[in-house]
């Protein structure tokens, strides 16, 4: 496959500003790196993040983001052995980790200190071609298309290590609240295939089919209207009148964080995902006399993200996706913080090989 000297890419030049769509040289592959051919990439509300600089840590710029890039392996750097040309791969987060670390040692490369992430300390997968290191990336079965495969490089393995993080068992419930959008709509479809029964919650009425004719959930609360306390109640007294046994935590909002701990039966687990600012009150005697834990739950190591792909590719998980092109990055963005994307967004970057 002949590869050109220069490829598009979407650039972020300067902190909460349009990004740029410009030519740029084609990355070579290092050590132990793999040259990929983008054909689609999923768009993340962390890109949005990338573009404003408004976490507590900011990318270096410029910067070409995005980290759920679907493509095929066309060129090895030396000392690859466990890749070939032509090899249908997924450019996901976690860029590399130190591998050294007892973290990275134990199968925790998620929380090693000395990590990268694609499209934030490394240039991502907004571009015709990117950079991955062989030994990171995920493993597209031949049966899953690539505009599927984006958005399980992210939302698909974020959601699926955040239910193994509830400890549910099949036969029992999990609250997903934010369960309609771009995560929350896999992870529905994750849970179930694990055997859970699914409490879908979200904001508005509109949402209540989708929920539970499209996504097949078992019960829905609709938080419209509702005070905390209110959506604790119906949450509780959709899943067997007691609660949930885990919670997931992906609508971005500290009042969210609060509500899934307090929706938990006895001995249950809440797990936050979302990173909204700020901080929740905890009530402490609930939390200690009735066991509940809370913990967060980083996207997935890299056998989290090989797992999720090969469920997958059973066929009972199916992302609402929408293909635009990279000419419409902004536009995404705009639609992105006003609400207006159902399911996935995911740049059409080259045609199916």
């Amino acid at each position: 496959m002949a590869i050109p000297a220069t490829m598009k890419a979407i650039v972020v030049e300067e902190f909460g500003k349009p990004m740029v769509l410009k030519n740029v040289p084609v990355p070579s592959p290092g050590y132990g790196q793999v040259l990929v051919k983008v054909i689609t990439s999923g768009v993340c509300h962390t890109d949005l993040h990338v573009r404003d600089g408004d976490w507590h840590v900011k990318p270096t710029l410029p910067i070409i983001p995005g980290h759920e890039g679907a493509g095929v392996v066309v060129k090895l750097g030396e000392g690859v052995t466990t890749l070939k040309i032509g090899d249908r791969v997924g450019h996901a987060w976690l860029h590399d980790s130190c591998g050294g670390c007892d973290y990275c040692l134990s199968g925790w490369e998620t929380v090693c200190g000395d990590q990268h992430q694609t499209g934030f300390a490394a240039n991502g997968c907004f571009a015709e071609y990117t950079v991955a290191e062989a030994n990171y990336v995920g493993r597209i079965p031949d049966n899953v298309s690539f505009a599927q495969a984006s958005p399980l490089l992210c939302a698909g393995v974020t959601t699926y290590k955040a239910l193994k993080e509830t400890e549910a068992k099949a036969g029992q419930w999990v609250a997903i609240l934010g369960a309609c959008g771009g995560l929350g709509h896999v992870g529905c479809q994750y849970a179930q295939v694990m055997g859970l029964k699914v409490c879908a919650i979200d904001f508005g009425e509109d949402k209540r089919c989708y929920a539970l004719d499209g996504l097949k959930c078992d019960a829905y609360v609709d938080v419209k209207g509702k005070s905390s306390q209110e959506v604790v109640e119906a949450v509780k007294a959709a899943c067997d009148g007691v609660g949930p046994h885990g919670s997931i935590i992906l609508a971005p909002k500290p009042e969210a964080f609060r509500q899934g701990l307090d929706m938990l039966r006895p001995m249950g687990f809440a797990v936050g995902v979302s990173l909204p600012p700020g901080e929740f009150p905890v009530d402490i005697f609930t939390l200690i006399l009735q066991r509940k834990t809370l913990r967060g739950s980083i996207v997935g190591t890299r056998k989290d993200l090989n797992e999720s792909l090969i469920l997958a590719a059973g066929g009972k998980i199916t992302c609402t996706v929408e293909e635009r092109k990279m000419e419409d990055i902004n536009q995404i963005f705009d639609d992105m913080v006003h609400g207006k994307i159902k399911g996935r967004c995911v740049l059409r970057i080259a045609p199916d090989p």
